[in-house]
């Protein structure tokens, strides 16, 4: 079945302006030369923003299910506490974005309130670790720590490949239900691709679900300053009940044994080309609500929300954890850690919050 994706896109419209800084080019939208980029400018009348939220979906006439996710105000306020550069703090953001995008699949139970899903990377490029937490129901943190002995490596600002940043290593993502129950752990190895080619790669041989996911991360200018954002789409196969009524020829036989159970589903294949035409600004812009975004890539397979999940930023640091972290010091340890000041100075690796106490001050 041939799928004319032009025809299937209603125009695209809307005031998007163009930002001073260039939007990410992690994948060259198809069809771009037949499609007119919108100006990432104010829009001519006032529209509420959208963000800080995943937005489930359904699509009823292939039987495929999503999210789309969007991120403003939380993303900006993990990555600007930090002076990480550019590279570093675009790597940070997917990493988030996959963290929100994987941990809304699960099914938390709802008997704790501790529940986590943890992403992290150990790898042996100048970006040696990062690290990105969603606590249920929506709360994310995250930091990431540059190798000392590599920081000249990279630039202060502009983008880096994923090969020279990240390097080789592994991506773990590890999920804790809460309470006493058991956590689980998936690793796959970053061989060189971004991250999210590790995510697929994760589905393709953990899950065994054909998985396509976008991820887009940018500054936009606003107010008098720079604001990150970020976007995220992803469709999953949903393995249809009762088998294929028709036998399987042997050519379609070999196909399937050499791709993912629904790799060759037609109702899959028409679903991604659908959504390989979202563009990164359409994921980034402030304006456009997913509502309208879903509704502009799949009109046509019967798009259907499910409810909203709000995000936002939140670390679990407190004065009280780290006077308890400090109580298992000798009175000596704590004197090696005196400040100039003669205090002692605690920064939280996530927030980057300074907590400082009098040697005195700390219980025992």
């Amino acid at each position: 079945m041939s799928v004319d994706i032009r025809r299937s896109r209603q125009t695209r419209g809307g005031a998007i302006a163009p930002v001073p800084h260039p939007l990410p080019q992690y994948a060259k939208p198809r069809y771009a030369d037949c499609m007119s980029v919108p100006n990432y400018s104010s829009p001519s009348a006032p529209v509420a923003t959208v963000d800080d939220l995943v937005q489930p979906f359904h699509l009823a006439t292939a039987g495929i299910s999503g999210r789309l996710m969007r991120l403003g105000p939380a993303l900006d306020e993990i990555l600007s506490a930090h002076a990480y550069p550019e590279a570093v703090s675009v790597a940070l953001g997917e990493a988030l974005c996959l963290a929100v995008l994987f941990a809304t699949s699960l099914k938390f139970d709802s008997r704790f309130s501790d529940g986590r899903f943890i992403l992290q990377t150990k790898s042996d490029g100048p970006l040696g670790f990062l690290v990105a937490h969603f606590d249920v129901p929506g709360f994310l943190r995250g930091y990431a720590s540059v190798a000392p002995d590599r920081a000249d490596a990279v630039p202060a600002t502009g983008r880096m490949d994923a090969a020279a940043l990240i390097g080789q290593g592994h991506l773990a993502m590890t999920i804790a239900p809460g309470g006493n129950l058991e956590s689980y752990q998936g690793i796959v190895p970053l061989d060189g691709g971004t991250l999210v080619d590790a995510a697929h790669t994760y589905f393709h041989r953990s899950e065994q679900l054909p998985t396509l996911i976008r991820v887009a991360v940018a500054r936009r200018y606003a107010a008098g300053r720079w604001h990150w954002r970020a976007g995220g789409l992803i469709l999953q196969f949903v393995p249809k009940t009762g088998g294929d009524a028709r036998p399987m020829t042997p050519a379609e036989a070999d196909a399937h044994d050499a791709n993912l159970a629904g790799a060759l589903d037609e109702d899959w294949q028409r679903a991604t080309l659908l959504a390989d035409t979202v563009e990164d600004h359409e994921l980034l812009d402030p304006t456009l609500d997913p509502e309208r975004l879903l509704f502009r890539l799949f009109h046509e397979e019967g798009v259907r929300r499910g409810p909203v999940l709000p995000l936002s930023a939140r670390c679990r640091c407190s004065r009280e954890r780290i006077d308890t972290f400090l109580q298992s010091f000798d009175a000596a340890q704590l004197s090696d850690m005196l400040t100039p000041q003669g205090d002692i100075a605690v920064t939280c690796e996530f927030c980057s919050t300074v907590y400082r106490f009098a040697p005195d001050a700390v219980r025992r």
